[in-house]
């Protein structure tokens, strides 16, 4: 009768899950739906990052990984591009990583398989040989733990990313989701499961309590460099969506992107498409960027190409990684307070004027993101040009008036003083990162400044 009736229990809590799920999703399809309130941030331990570091991340599984050995082509080559941490590396290559300085996610050979499909011993137990040897190791950054689940599996997911925490407490618990273009739906008739993708994220960390969110889009190659309105919406908002998720509950998020043509249709990588990859990234508050993918494998024009040489590609990425190792750790230090679009792609992406950038001209779209340092509140502002095909000349037309204005070098990071009246020039993709300082003897009506 225990067993009849534990079962009985079972089927009841499937009847009654399925119930909620289906009035959310006629909630949702009514317009009814309403943000959820703020929920405390998830109690895993969170990673130390360096004060000078900023997580620039290959993404690489078996069988690619593999070529992080390779004598010219493997991991010298990864920290070469710029690269601040290799992903997903055996236990075995931890120590060159830690001889050429690179920060790590382990993949310990069978993380592969659905978590779902284990009992809870069989999880414990797995995470535990995963995090053996190197729990202690500061080489390693986290731990593989799956890619783009749905929402089905977010309950074992839950248990190994809890079990990290017990056995290996500091250390990230990878997990990486869906594209906000993946298909919404009852489980186990989408790839979410859930009626939408805000709901996605939001039961995503309720449910998993991660140390970070961490999403896919390779829409602006597969938009032809931001030509197909839809996909250029879907890259943009999806940027929101993680923003607002990561700011409700307190933690970062990472970005990944792609560096090779990941479809036969899709733009190859250019200067300026990476550029606006990763500006717009850092523009929109993410504290991490990854790549995919930096071996060729089946996609074309990859950093690295099958016979292990470099591409031109590979000196595109190492510019683009140059500026964000600079950029990226001031970056970490700031709180994004607010994100605008001089030309939106979509309604739901918020127009000027913010609270420093009040409108700006410029005959490209540029995406304006404004930002406050998390110890002394000293503001600052990025500015990225998201016109792929042209160079822009930015005015300001006004900022918070009478304060001075310094550009952030993304050689060395030094303050650059502007001087009103002087003209930004902004490359195509490009992104400029302005520091507010203080009161100018004189307040002009406009300001303009100046970038290459």
């Amino acid at each position: 009768m225990k067993t009849l009736a534990a079962y009985a229990e079972r089927v009841m809590r499937r009847i009654l899950c399925y119930l909620v799920w289906f009035a959310c999703t006629a909630c949702v399809s009514c317009g009814g739906a309403k943000q959820p309130a703020a929920v405390a941030p998830p109690t895993s331990a969170t990673p130390h990052l360096a004060d000078d570091f900023f997580p620039i991340m290959t993404w690489e599984l078996p069988p690619r990984s593999g070529r992080f050995s390779d004598a010219h082509a493997g991991l010298s080559s990864v920290t070469a591009c710029g690269f601040t941490v290799a992903g997903f590396v055996p236990p075995a290559m931890l120590p060159e990583c830690k001889r050429l300085g690179l920060r790590a996610i382990v993949f310990g050979g069978d993380e592969i398989r659905r978590w779902g499909k284990l009992s809870d011993e069989q999880i414990e137990s797995s995470v535990a040989k995963l995090v053996r040897g190197t729990e202690h190791d500061d080489t390693v950054l986290g731990y593989f733990i799956c890619d783009e689940p749905g929402v089905a599996e977010f309950p074992a997911i839950a248990k190994a990313v809890a079990a990290v925490g017990r056995l290996a407490p500091g250390k990230i618990a990878y997990v990486n989701l869906f594209p906000n273009y993946a298909t919404i739906g009852a489980p186990g008739l989408s790839q979410l499961g859930t009626a939408s993708y805000d709901e996605y994220l939001e039961r995503f960390i309720t449910e998993v309590k991660p140390q970070l969110l961490s999403y896919d889009n390779y829409r602006v190659e597969t938009s032809r460099d931001l030509q197909d309105p839809k996909g250029t919406t879907s890259y943009f908002t999806n940027l929101m969506q993680a923003r607002a998720a990561a700011q409700r509950h307190g933690i970062p998020f990472w970005q990944i992107v792609t560096c090779n043509q990941i479809r036969p249709y899709a733009h190859p990588p250019s200067p300026a498409n990476l550029l606006l990859q990763a500006y717009t990234t850092l523009c929109s508050g993410g504290e991490g960027l990854t790549y995919f993918t930096y071996y060729a494998a089946r996609y074309k024009t990859a950093p690295i190409d099958n016979e292990g040489r470099r591409t031109v590609n590979w000196s595109y990425l190492k510019m683009v990684n140059e500026q964000l190792r600079v950029i990226g750790p001031i970056m970490r230090r700031l709180k994004s307070t607010g994100v605008y679009f001089t030309q939106p792609a979509d309604p739901s992406l918020k127009t000027l004027p913010g609270e420093i950038i009040a409108a700006l001209r410029s005959v490209t779209p540029i995406m304006v993101g404004e930002f406050a340092h998390r110890e002394d509140g000293s503001r600052y502002v990025m500015l990225v040009n998201c016109g792929l095909a042209q160079t822009t000349e930015i005015s300001i037309a006004q900022h918070a008036p009478g304060y001075t204005l310094s550009q952030v070098s993304p050689v060395d990071g030094s303050l650059i003083p502007v001087n009103l009246g002087d003209l930004l020039w902004l490359a195509a993709g490009q992104g400029v990162l302005l520091k507010l300082g203080d009161l100018a003897p004189s307040t002009a009506p406009t300001a303009k400044a100046a970038s290459h």
